[in-house]
């Protein structure tokens, strides 16, 4: 059996998978969506993510497609049907479709919803996270709502071609006053030379990481000291240890920061333990 997309109530062949010309995510960016991380089958961190995806749809006030228990099935029915053990599920809400026109339609119209799979080589990731990643710096330049998850996303898809042409896994925005916000699909981290963990508050203009949530939790109980205020690019390149988090990256160890080492230039024992024991508690938790 192939992939298999869900699609507006339907399972369909990935390949035939298709939305409407006038779906208004398609047209104008109209829709919010939420990244899963599936261990064994299951669903990671589900209660932040299913909370951050009823916000966002609030925000831009667009109706929950159907209820979380029954939005639940759908998301366990699309991972079961693409037999995907480890991976990513993609999830998508647009506002739905109709006429070309910038304003809400009215009267409503009923919310497009589609769902994708895709499976994750752990083992090469770990690889990845035993090794560190390096990333590049760019200048802030989004809108002022980070914190809804927009599938508006072009600054970040600019941002992270630019990493990849460097040869680095992920870019960080650096705002008008030199910090650090975030990177373009994680959040951003540093163990400074005191040994305290930064990170950005999400009371600025940056998303509202459910792995950077998750993890918060780890740390705490881990005994460990957490600073939630920005950091510059040059405070990274001075601390002991960096990493990123995100559903797709989990805990991962930065070791370079425009081509210059962070620390001694691999993976540190914080970050190496913190992704141990963020996996721990998300396959312990998954639904």
């Amino acid at each position: 059996m192939g992939r298999v997309a869900y699609v507006n109530g339907r399972f369909v062949p990935h390949g035939e998978a298709v939305v409407h010309i006038e779906d208004r995510g398609y047209q104008f960016g109209d829709a919010i969506y939420e990244v899963w991380a599936l261990f064994d089958g299951k669903l990671a961190d589900a209660e932040g993510h299913f909370a951050r995806l009823e916000r966002s749809l609030g925000e831009l006030s667009i109706d929950m497609p159907m209820s979380r228990a029954a939005l639940t099935l759908v998301l366990k029915e699309t991972v079961r049907r693409n037999r995907v053990r480890d991976g990513m599920l993609y999830l998508q809400v647009s506002r739905g479709v109709a006429r070309r026109d910038h304003p809400f339609p009215n009267p409503p119209v009923r919310p497009a919803v589609i769902m994708t799979v895709n499976a994750t080589n752990r083992a090469a990731a770990e690889a990845r996270a035993a090794k560190g990643v390096s990333v590049v710096t760019t200048p802030e330049n989004r809108w002022g709502r980070c914190d809804i998850k927009t599938v508006n996303l072009i600054p970040n898809v600019l941002a992270k071609q630019k990493a990849r042409a460097a040869g680095a896994v992920e870019a960080w925005f650096v705002d008008e006053l030199g910090f650090v916000t975030e990177g373009g699909s994680s959040n951003a981290w540093i163990v400074d030379g005191d040994g305290r963990l930064r990170t950005r508050d999400t009371n600025a203009n940056i998303l509202r990481g459910v792995t950077r949530s998750s993890l918060l939790e780890v740390i705490r109980r881990d005994g460990l000291e957490v600073d939630e205020r920005p950091f510059t690019p040059a405070e990274a390149l001075a601390a002991r240890e960096a990493f990123i988090t995100g559903a797709g990256t989990l805990v991962l160890p930065v070791i370079a920061v425009d081509g210059k080492p962070v620390g001694e230039g691999t993976p540190g024992p914080v970050a190496t333990r913190l992704r141990r024991l963020y996996i721990e508690q998300a396959k312990a938790s998954a639904i």
